[in-house]
């Protein structure tokens, strides 16, 4: 009984280890290793089994835009930083993933979140102009100023935008994927800049963010891809900053003094 109850309390379905033995969602990693490509491993791991090459394709897609957007970027700022504390890449790295938040990182799986909301509603019989406005409306009730997934604060228009939005176009057009949260997304980005003469387009995190739902990826699962993709620039961010002999780098040059508000 003490043995069962032992065993039982990490039960898992995703893997299975056992003295020489290895398996991934029931599938000996001698068989993935060399026959399944990292994002397909992805797929894999989450959902148990394998994408079609276009779905792997399409998150691949999702993943590779994802990777850096430059020190900046805080996480990529706290790599950085904290790759000149005399501490490892892995604390480099942890740092760094720590600080992607609601603020900061969260934008995909919130814009997941408005698109199903205008799906459901849609499904139900709503016209989809009429249920954006709707959803768009219950959220600004709700205090939010900026909708996740549209805007951004560098670029006027998003150059991950076009590419990922024609991927999944194609998508639909080879029935890989449905287009309900593309065609939301869309109808989000024209509620948006209706009488508008300064357009507010979807950026990175609503590209992604489509690519994920229609992938049919659950939305907290759209911020732990996100982290994963960004988990790239931010190990080749704090590897070059181990290169260049700085120690204990802080966010501003040394000669310049912040502001004192006392």
């Amino acid at each position: 009984m003490t043995e069962s109850l032992a065993a039982d309390w990490w039960g898992t379905a995703v893997s299975r280890i056992e003295p020489n033995v290895v398996e991934l969602r029931g599938t000996p990693v001698q068989d993935l290793i060399g026959t399944i490509g990292f994002g397909s491993m992805i797929w894999f791991m989450l959902r148990g089994e394998r994408p079609l090459p276009q779905q792997s394709d399409l998150l691949e897609a999702a993943l590779v835009a994802g990777v850096d957007h430059g020190p900046h970027a805080p996480s990529i700022a706290v790599a950085r930083m904290t790759a000149t504390c005399g501490v490892g890449l892995n604390n480099a790295m942890a740092g760094a993933i720590n600080t992607l938040g609601d603020s900061h990182g969260g934008a995909g799986q919130e814009c997941v979140m408005m698109l199903d909301e205008i799906r459901r509603r849609e499904a139900a019989g709503q016209a989809l102009p009429a249920a954006t406005d709707q959803v768009i409306a219950e959220w600004r009730a709700r205090g939010v100023r900026y909708l996740p997934g549209f805007g951004h604060r560098f670029h006027t228009r998003d150059p991950r935008r076009d590419p990922l939005l024609a991927l999944v176009d194609e998508a639909v057009a080879a029935g890989v994927v449905d287009g309900a949260h593309l065609r939301a997304a869309l109808a989000v980005e024209a509620a948006l800049n209706r009488a508008r003469d300064k357009p507010i387009p979807m950026n990175i995190d609503g590209a992604t963010a489509v690519i994920y739902a229609e992938l049919g990826f659950p939305a907290p699962l759209a911020r732990g891809l996100f982290v994963l993709s960004r988990s790239v620039g931010i190990l080749a961010h704090a590897w070059e900053e181990t290169g260049q002999g700085r120690r204990n780098k802080g966010p501003i040059p040394p000669a310049i003094r912040p502001t004192y508000l006392g």
